[in-house]
């Protein structure tokens, strides 16, 4: 047996996901469009666990260890190959240079 609900439930409420972006987020898999000085890029951010590779981040041309949080950038209607992995604040600072 389940334990009893103590809170009720509202009629009418709105839904805790009423925001169309983290709806967004939750369908496409944690993808995310967005527009900057550069144009417009699909992202998603890749969380320590899930970084099992090492890459080279096109913003400083460091490397980016396995196991460290970065995000991966490619253009909407290309065929991937414009795919990159970024550190996050050299991703936030691109937008900042041009």
């Amino acid at each position: 047996m389940s334990p009893r609900r103590n809170t009720p439930r509202r009629r009418g409420a709105p839904a805790r996901d009423a925001d169309p972006d983290a709806l967004m987020l939750r369908v496409t898999g944690g993808q995310r469009r967005e527009t900057g000085p550069d144009g417009e890029w699909v992202t998603r951010r890749i969380s320590g666990a899930a970084a099992a590779k090492t890459y080279r981040c096109p913003g400083c041309h460091q490397e980016i260890p396995a196991g460290m949080p970065h995000v991966v950038a490619w253009r909407p209607y290309g065929d991937g190959e414009d795919r990159r992995h970024w550190h996050s604040s050299c991703w936030q600072r691109r937008a900042h240079l041009r």
